[in-house]
């Protein structure tokens, strides 16, 4: 055993004594052998989408068909999403990740992204994962664009590429938060731009589109839009969060 690795638990130790981490969730001590920067009681008191779910889009299955398929374009193969949000610790976590500036929190979340069920044809296929693009101007304000930042380390767990500069905004939108569900698809509808990379490198590829929450799925629909426009065979997606939507159960 080298002095180096003898001194780094040591000098972990003191800084933890010193300077307590603290989680950014709900600001309570970490303990020292926690990695990350989100507690492990956060972490267990996130809220699962419960089961039966759908095979295909990964949502609660209520009677009969499933209502959350008809958001999706018919080249969509499957979606997953961690938990529920709002609901439980997701909605402090993702604050403290997009608005925190805790970049460091996007590793915790793509660990349990990473462990999400998919269908095995997905599994064998997935060639790219590919973040939604954030508007330049908010990405200069945030400092970096949370979905690829998922992206990223994602590739990393799954061992598949990441193309970042496949698809860009073509225009500015206003935010999503407040608008209806048709409102939200007239705001987005042509927002996005594949560029000449995704015509020369994904064409007849499977590719995973990777956000940090999705809602009426208007966003990750008109990026997918934009990549099935430009070549790309078929799409999923993944996000770390959903917001349910009316009637939905949220619990088991």
């Amino acid at each position: 055993m080298t002095l180096r690795s003898l001194a780094a638990p040591l000098l972990r130790g003191a800084l933890d004594l010193l300077l307590p981490r603290a989680c950014v969730a709900c600001e309570r001590p970490i303990d020292g052998n926690e990695p990350g920067v989100v507690c492990g009681r956060c972490w267990t008191r996130l809220v699962p989408l419960p089961s039966p779910r759908c095979e295909r889009c990964g949502h609660p299955r209520r009677r009969g068909e499933c209502t959350w398929c008809e958001l999706l374009p018919p080249f969509i193969r499957a979606v997953r999403s961690v938990c529920w949000l709002p609901g439980g610790t997701a909605g402090p976590i993702v604050h403290a990740l997009k608005y925190g500036g805790w970049s460091a929190t996007a590793s915790g979340m793509a660990e349990r992204m990473a462990r999400l069920d998919w269908p095995m044809d997905v599994v064998a296929e997935r060639a790219a994962l590919v973040p939604v693009p954030l508007a330049p101007s908010r990405e200069r304000e945030r400092g970096f664009n949370q979905s690829a930042l998922l992206a990223a380390a994602l590739s990393a767990r799954w061992g598949i590429p990441l193309c970042s500069s496949v698809v860009v905004r073509a225009r500015s939108t206003q935010t999503q938060t407040r608008l209806t569900p048709a409102e939200r698809a007239s705001n987005v509808s042509g927002a996005f731009r594949a560029t000449e990379a995704a015509r020369s490198t994904l064409r007849g590829a499977h590719v995973v589109l990777v956000d940090d929450v999705v809602t009426t799925a208007a966003t990750l629909n008109a990026c997918a839009d934009a990549l099935f426009a430009a070549g790309v065979r078929i799409l999923s997606y993944v996000t770390f969060g959903r917001a349910p939507a009316s009637g939905d159960r949220t619990g088991p």
